[in-house]
């Protein structure tokens, strides 16, 4: 069991994961966001373990991994052999699963845990960026397959006690995830992600919406400018919900920490 810090709540992180493996693969066009994961670990602290909600992880209820050495998930196809012989054998958290699944039914949600489930590359790609030696106990955390922003949220709500133990929590998604245009040269669709991007970006950031408009802007996410082009469906953005339901409470007003192109898209990363 992990001890009560004594010091400022934990943080909590939503990340732009990248394409796949490419951040890993040295591909050109994902060195800004290599550098941002890197470099972010310098205002995160030294966390005792670290909690993942993965855009590529959905059941019926939320779901915790509880396996003590959790396998690596491929989940990604059609590119090179390389990409398949990644490692990251960091270590469960079986004990902090069981915590946090305490405190998410206490709250009234049905959750589970699954002592099969691996890490997917929602947790094994950023970490090996971040977390390079893969020595830090790590838990995932599933979406729902309702897909309901007030939901997740709510689970957000749910595990915000987590921050007062020493444990990062990360939402591993992205801002922009519409597939058939994200390599598309097309202007449309970088003036697309722009607007949706400076939207989330005022939504996340201002300090001039009440707590109460924030997240009735997240809830209502899908009437921003160029929501659904951004996200015909919005698995990657769901994990920053999450975040916020956890920091609402104490710290609502994130900072953005990365904020540049990814093949000519605008993505965004934030910090509570």
């Amino acid at each position: 069991m992990l001890n009560q810090t004594a010091g400022p709540l934990s943080p909590v992180l939503y990340i732009p994961h990248g394409g796949g493996p490419l951040p890993v693969l040295g591909d050109k066009n994902h060195e800004g966001l290599v550098d941002f994961l890197q470099g972010i670990v310098s205002e995160l602290g030294e966390p005792e373990a670290i909690l993942v909600i993965s855009a590529h992880w959905e059941e019926d209820q939320p779901t915790l991994t509880s396996a003590s050495h959790p396998e690596l998930i491929y989940d990604y196809y059609g590119f090179p052999e390389e990409a398949y012989e990644i490692t990251y054998p960091a270590p469960g958290a079986p004990q902090l699963a069981k915590e946090i699944l305490e405190v998410v039914r206490a709250s009234g949600i049905s959750a589970g845990l699954d002592a099969n489930r691996g890490y997917d590359h929602g947790l094994f790609i950023p970490l090996k960026l971040m977390y390079p030696q893969a020595q830090i106990h790590c838990v995932q955390l599933s979406l729902m397959k309702n897909l309901d922003p007030l939901a997740h949220i709510a689970l957000g709500k749910a595990i915000a006690a987590i921050r007062k133990k020493n444990v990062l929590t990360i939402g591993s998604g992205l801002s922009f995830h519409n597939l058939r245009d994200f390599f598309s040269p097309k202007p449309e669709a970088k003036r697309a992600s722009e607007e949706f991007d400076n939207w989330l970006v005022e939504t996340c950031t201002s300090q001039d919406l009440s707590s109460e408009e924030r997240e009735k802007r997240l809830i209502g996410w899908e009437s921003a400018p160029s929501a659904r082009y951004c996200h015909p469906r919005e698995e990657h953005l769901l994990p920053l919900h999450v975040c916020y339901g956890m920091a609402s409470a104490e710290t609502p007003t994130a900072k953005v920490v990365y904020n540049q192109e990814l093949f000519g898209k605008m993505v965004s990363s934030f910090l509570w």
